[in-house]
């Protein structure tokens, strides 16, 4: 008796490709195209479109054996890097990213810093030999998830920290010390509490359940749908997920995080054109809460990793036959 293939929701890293665009989203897809390229990209896995569909057919409700797939491949993931999610003296930190398949910049949610606790700040400092860095990440991942996935409004969070800052009498937040990090997170949770009743799960497996449900929760919110309608995007297509190894950009003076084309967009001429931020995360950038340096300006700050970001952009460029961004 003939029984129906088994629909596939999840794909990791190695198994995409730039052809896989409707299924694994525009980011999933590139980004394993990539690594098949030898561009140095963090390992993760794609939790597909045809999932965001069919949870969205099933009015929010997860069909069966996704949750179970989604713990293989971390499972799989885990093996892979030798760190085990929110666990263990070198615990494994995820972001959680949508990936719609035609770009809607801004549209849908991210949450960085998945996996993370008190004990794995922690552990976290000991490893990096940095508490700075650990607590920092840690009130990210507070505000992020508090926000995204539990509805709560950002400016409470934004106010707490302009208070911090005011008092510790400190210009911004890369002025604040680890005790002050510690505070804020306890200050963010009690804001979270206070505001939905439950505090942020320390469970990493919840966090990441809950995660890529906002996710897909976000590819109908208001502004994605809006944005939809004056792109012409169809509503039925959903988003993927991303669930990928954390790169801290907020690891001292000596990490950064930034955006870049590689070639002025307006021109097409062939220079260093984008900006970026020391010690800072992605969300830094797109947030406007500091004011990013040229892209130029990255060859002194670092020029190890600079000499690798020139490199990389000329072999996406030969290998798409076009600007990058």
């Amino acid at each position: 008796m003939y029984a129906p293939a088994v629909p596939k929701y999840v794909y990791a890293l190695a198994e995409g490709s730039a052809e896989m665009r409707s299924l694994l989203g525009g980011k999933g897809a590139n980004v394993a195209e990539m690594a098949r390229v030898g561009v140095p990209v963090p390992d993760g896995f794609t939790v597909t479109t045809a999932a965001c569909v069919e949870v969205m057919r099933r009015d929010q409700i997860w069909p069966e054996g996704l949750w179970e797939e989604i713990l293989a491949e971390l499972d799989a993931l885990e093996q892979r890097v030798g760190r085990q999610l929110g666990a263990g003296d070198r615990p494994l930190l995820v972001s959680v990213r949508s990936g719609a398949v035609f770009s809607m910049p801004g549209m849908m949610d991210s949450i960085l810093n998945l996996g993370i606790s008190e004990q794995v700040a922690d552990a976290l400092a000991r490893v990096a030999g940095d508490e700075r860095y650990a607590w920092d990440s840690y009130r990210r991942f507070v505000q992020m998830f508090g926000e995204v996935v539990m509805g709560v409004p950002s400016d409470v969070y934004e106010h707490a920290l302009t208070r911090l800052e005011a008092e510790r009498g400190a210009a911004g937040d890369t002025d604040l010390t680890p005790d002050d990090l510690r505070e804020l997170v306890r200050r963010f949770r009690a804001i979270t509490v206070e505001q939905t009743g439950e505090d942020v799960p320390q469970d990493p497996r919840q966090q990441l359940r809950r995660a890529v449900d906002a996710v897909f929760r976000s590819w109908q919110n208001p502004r994605a749908a809006v944005y939809r309608r004056a792109h012409a995007i169809p509503d039925d297509l959903g988003t993927a997920v991303n669930v990928m190894q954390m790169v801290f950009g907020n690891m001292g003076d000596d990490s950064a995080t930034g955006v870049c084309f590689t070639r002025d967009p307006s021109t097409g001429e062939r220079t260093l054109y984008g900006e970026f931020l020391v010690n800072a995360q992605g969300e830094d950038v797109v947030a406007g809460i500091r004011t990013p340096r040229p892209l130029p300006e990255l060859e002194a700050a670092l020029p190890d990793a600079f000499a690798q970001l020139v490199e990389t952009m000329g072999l996406l460029e030969r290998h798409y036959g076009d600007m990058q961004d």
